[in-house]
């Protein structure tokens, strides 16, 4: 299985902000360039993000994205529905015309999305960043110089 592009962003941006951000507003030029991540479409997703009430925006001097609750709470789940809507795949989501399922498995399609749904909402941020930490991946500075032309 492979997750859509949109959603492996989002899930590295929200971890950044968790392993990085310290509460400490995060600008997305930054996170775009730790994560390698494109900083247009970025904005794009932490828009979702916020939308979802995962993140929180402050603007102007000193301003960027913070974690909107803490970590622990955050789970995989609510980052990949905050991106691409509700993770349900059955039958009854589809279009009014296609919705004949009398031959359909749609059995087998509720079963994957509600295993799915429990190993996303398994994992929270602050899992991932234990598991960062424990294989050393290297945090941002943030006492580093910022400079602003």
């Amino acid at each position: 299985m492979r997750l859509s592009l949109r959603v492996q962003y989002a899930i590295c941006a929200v971890f950044d902000l968790a392993y990085n951000g310290v509460g400490e507003p995060m600008q997305v030029r930054a996170i775009s360039a730790r994560q390698a991540i494109p900083a247009r479409y970025l904005e794009q997703i932490f828009r979702l993000l916020r939308r979802a009430a995962l993140v929180d925006g402050k603007r102007g001097p000193g301003g960027g994205y913070t974690l909107a609750r803490a970590p622990a709470v955050i789970t995989l789940r609510d980052v990949v529905e905050a991106v691409e809507g509700p993770l349900d795949v059955s039958c009854e989501m589809a279009p009014a015309a296609d919705r004949d399922c009398s031959l359909r498995p749609d059995f087998l399609w509720r079963e994957l999305g509600e295993r799915l749904g429990a190993t996303l909402a398994a994992t929270t941020l602050e899992e991932l960043c234990r598991e960062a930490a424990r294989v050393d991946i290297e945090r941002a500075h943030p006492d580093a110089p910022m400079y602003f032309i």
